[in-house]
C-alpha cells in the first residue's frame, strides 16, 4: 500500500542454500517460494533458508533490504515466472525502507536471472 502497487508486484529477494550454494530467489509479494522447486531451478536435490549472518556475508545486505543485484558475492538467480506478468515491478534498495521500480524484463536481465516457477501452488 505505501508503494501504491499490487502486492504481487513487490519482488521479495529471498536467500537460500541449494545444496552447499547460496542462492537468490526473487518472489513475488504474493507467493510463498516452493523450496523444492527453487531445488529444481538450480539442479540441486534441496533447499533451505540461511540465517540472517549468512545473508549479510553473501549479499552484504540485511535481511528486508537485500536487493535483487549488486551483491558482495556472485549468486546464482532464480525469478518467479509469476512477476512477469506486471508492467513494473519494485524491488528492495538496500534497506527495508527503500525500493525501486523495474521493468520484469530489465531485472532478468540485470540479475542474469533464470526466470522458472517458484510459487507454492
Amino acid at each position: 500500500a505505501a508503494i501504491g502497487c499490487p502486492l504481487g508486484a513487490i519482488v521479495k529477494s529471498l536467500v537460500f542454500r541449494v545444496d552447499d550454494e547460496v542462492v537468490v530467489a526473487l518472489v513475488s509479494g504474493a507467493n510463498s517460494l516452493d523450496e523444492p522447486a527453487l531445488a529444481r531451478a538450480a539442479g540441486g536435490e534441496g533447499a533451505a533458508r540461511v540465517d540472517a549472518a549468512t545473508v549479510r556475508e553473501a549479499t552484504g545486505f540485511p535481511v528486508g533490504g537485500v536487493p535483487p543485484f549488486g551483491h558482495r558475492t556472485e549468486l546464482r538467480v532464480f525469478v518467479d515466472e509469476d512477476l512477469l506478468a506486471f508492467d513494473r515491478v519494485f524491488a528492495a534498495a538496500g534497506n527495508p525502507a527503500t525500493t525501486f521500480g523495474v521493468a520484469p524484463a530489465d531485472l532478468v536481465a540485470a540479475t542474469g536471472g533464470v526466470v522458472a516457477t517458484l510459487a507454492r501452488r
